[in-house]
C-alpha cells in the first residue's frame, strides 16, 4: 500500500523539525535519557566531570590571584540533560577545594534547561540535596532562543543583564548542535539559502515527536541569498572568509548559539569563560567540500556544531579560543575566553592543556571503546588502574563485573583492599539513575567473593526490590550467607527458609536451614 505524503518547504532554521525536538524534551523529561535514548555517557562520565572541575578549579584560582575574594561566582550549565555532569563536577569540584586548602571565591553551579519538568527533576533528586543545602547548586528554566535572565529556582534570585560583577562560567556540552541553525551552501564564490523540504506520513503529525522525527523524509532546495553579501549582515567578515576560501561547501551557521551567547554574557559585567564539547569541527579545512548535514536521531536529533564560526566571531571580538592541535575522533571540546587579557588566566589555560590537550575526555572514550572489547582479556593489575583512571565509573564497573569476579579467588590482599577502597569511592560519587539496583547486586557479589560480609549485606538488601523473580532465590541465598557469617542467626534463617520456599530443591539453603534450626 502506499502511504500518501505531505511536503512543505521551509527555512533551515525554521522548519517544524526544531519544534518536534523542543516537544520531546518537554514531554520526556529526564526520561529522554533513560535506555540510551539520548546519549550522555560521553559528556556526563567521571572523566569528563574532572577535566571541567580542574579547569573550574584553575579559573576560580585565577580570580582569586586577582583579589576577587567575596562575590560568588556563577557556573550555568546549558541544557544540563540527566544532571550526571553537574553532580560529578560538584563532587570533583568540592574536593579538589578541600584537598588545597586555599581560599577561593565562593560558587553557585546553576543548572538550566527549557523543560520545567526536567528543573524540578534535578530540584528533587536526592543526589542534589546536599549541594542545594550548602547553597552550591541552583537552577533555573532557560530558553536558549529568547531569554534574557535567568530566574533561580532555590534562591529565588534574578540575575539580569549587569548584575554579575565578575566573569560568568558557562558550560555547554551537546548545546549548540542542538538548537535552530541557519543553512548555507557556498559554490563560485555566492551565497545559497538552504531550504528544507519536509516530507511526512498524512497521519504522522498526530503521532508522539520522536516517531515523527523518525518517519520524515528530508531534502534541500536552493535559493540565491545576496543579503549574507551585505556589510548589514553581523557576520558578513565570516561569510566573507567562506566564499573566499569555500567551494561545493554546506555550512551550518550558529546564529541562535551566537545570539544566546551574546545574551547570556550580558549578565555579567566582565564577561565569560564557555567550556563546550560538541561533535563538530573548529577547523576551515573541515568545512570544504561539507555535504548537506545528516540527523543522527536518538529519540531528538543532532547535527554537527559549526566550532570554526563559534570561535571565528568571538575571536573577533576580542575572545581567546582553545581547541585541540589534534584531531578530534568522537567529541571535540573547546574553551573561550570572552575576559578581559584573556592571556592573563594563566592556570585556566594550563588546566586546559592538561586536561583536555594533553589528554582529554575524547581521548579517554576511545580508550574506553576498546577496553570495553579487551575487558574478558584483562588483568586486575589493568582493570584497577583503568578503572582508576576513568574516576571509578560505574558504567565500567558494571561492564567489567564478570571479569572482576572471574579473577578475585587469586587476587591478592592489595588488590581487593584497591577495589574496595575503588567501590567506595565510586559511590561516595554516584549519581542515583536508573541502574542502582543492578549496581548495588553487583557491588554486595564483589564484596561477598572478598569476604567482606558486612559491606556486602546493605548493598544486596537494597538490589533485593528489583530482583527478577529468575534471581530471586540465588540473591536470598547471598542475604541468608551473609547474614550467617555475621552471626545474624535470625536474619539468616528467614532469608534461608523463603530460598527452600521458592525453591524447595535448593540443597545449599536446605543445608543451612538445617544447621540452623
Amino acid at each position: 500500500m502506499k502511504i500518501e505524503k505531505e511536503s512543505q518547504r521551509f527555512r533551515f532554521s525554521e522548519a517544524p523539525i526544531w519544534e518536534w525536538q523542543r516537544s520531546y524534551y518537554e514531554q520526556k523529561g529526564l526520561r529522554a535519557w533513560e535506555g540510551s535514548q539520548v546519549p550522555q555517557y560521553i559528556t556526563s562520565n567521571p572523566f569528563i566531570a574532572t577535566a571541567y572541575a580542574e579547569i573550574i578549579f584553575a579559573f576560580l584560582q585565577d580570580l582569586a590571584a586577582r583579589g576577587v575574594q567575596h562575590e560568588t561566582i556563577t557556573i550555568v550549565e546549558l541544557g544540563a540533560g540527566a544532571g550526571r555532569l553537574a553532580h560529578h563536577i560538584l563532587y570533583k569540584l568540592c574536593a579538589l577545594k578541600e584537598l588545597a586548602g586555599i581560599e577561593l571565591p565562593a560558587f553557585r553551579y546553576v543548572m538550566t534547561d527549557l523543560a520545567m519538568e526536567n528543573v524540578m527533576g534535578w530540584r528533587e533528586h536526592p543526589s542534589m540535596q546536599a549541594y542545594i543545602s550548602q547553597g552550591l547548586l541552583d537552577f533555573a528554566c532557560f530558553d536558549a532562543m529568547q531569554d534574557k535572565e535567568l530566574n533561580l529556582v532555590v534562591s529565588g534570585m534574578n540575575i539580569r543583564q549587569g548584575d554579575l560583577q565578575q566573569p560568568l562560567l558557562l558550560i555547554a556540552n551537546y548545546f549548540f548542535d542542538s538548537i535552530p541553525q541557519e543553512l548555507i551552501y557556498i559554490g563560485e564564490g555566492q551565497v545559497f539559502e538552504c531550504d528544507l523540504l519536509v516530507e511526512l506520513p498524512q497521519d504522522v503529525i498526530t503521532q508522539e515527536p520522536a516517531e515523527v522525527l523518525e518517519q520524515m523524509s528530508l531534502h534541500y532546495t536552493y535559493r540565491a541569498a545576496p543579503e549574507y553579501n551585505s556589510n548589514s549582515d553581523p557576520y558578513s567578515e565570516l561569510i566573507a572568509l567562506y566564499r573566499a576560501e569555500l567551494e561545493d561547501s554546506h555550512i551550518l551557521l550558529p546564529n541562535a548559539g551566537l545570539s544566546c551567547l551574546e545574551r547570556l554574557g550580558k549578565l555579567s559585567l566582565s564577561g565569560y569563560m564557555l567550556i563546550t564539547a560538541d561533535k563538530g569541527d573548529h577547523r576551515l579545512d573541515y568545512w570544504k567540500y561539507a555535504e548537506p548535514p545528516e540527523f543522527a536521531l536518538h529519540g531528538s536529533f543532532s547535527l554537527s556544531a559549526n566550532y570554526h564560526a563559534i570561535q571565528y566571531v568571538l575571536e573577533q571580538q576580542g575572545a581567546e579560543a582553545y581547541f585541540t592541535a589534534h584531531h578530534y575522533k568522537d567529541l571535540n571540546i573547546g574553551m573561550i575566553l570572552m575576559l578581559e587579557n584573556p592571556i592573563s588566566y594563566v592556570n585556566t589555560r594550563l588546566a586546559y592543556h592538561r586536561f583536555v590537550e594533553r589528554f582529554g575526555p575524547d581521548d579517554f572514550f576511545s580508550l574506553k571503546e576498546w577496553s570495553d572489547s579487551k575487558v574478558h582479556q584483562m588483568e586486575l593489575k589493568q582493570l584497577l588502574p583503568f578503572w582508576r583512571l576513568g574516576g571509578y565509573d560505574a558504567e565500567f564497573l558494571m561492564h567489567a563485573f564478570p571479569r572482576f569476579k572471574y579473577l578475585l579467588p587469586d587476587a591478592s590482599d592489595e588488590e581487593m583492599s584497591d577495589l574496595q577502597s575503588g567501590i567506595r569511592q565510586m559511590w561516595s560519587a554516584y549519581y542515583n539513575m536508573e541502574h542502582q539496583a543492578q549496581l548495588a547486586l553487583i557491588t554486595g557479589q564483589l564484596f561477598m567473593e572478598m569476604f567482606n560480609y558486612e559491606d556486602a549485606k546493605p548493598f544486596l538488601e537494597e538490589s533485593l526490590t528489583a530482583t527478577s523473580n529468575e534471581h530471586l532465590t540465588t540473591h536470598l541465598y547471598e542475604l541468608a550467607v551473609c547474614c550467617y557469617e555475621l552471626e545474624l542467626e535470625q536474619e539468616a534463617l528467614s532469608y534461608a527458609r523463603r530460598v527452600v520456599e521458592l525453591d524447595p530443591n535448593h540443597q545449599d539453603a536446605a543445608a543451612l536451614l538445617q544447621s540452623l534450626e
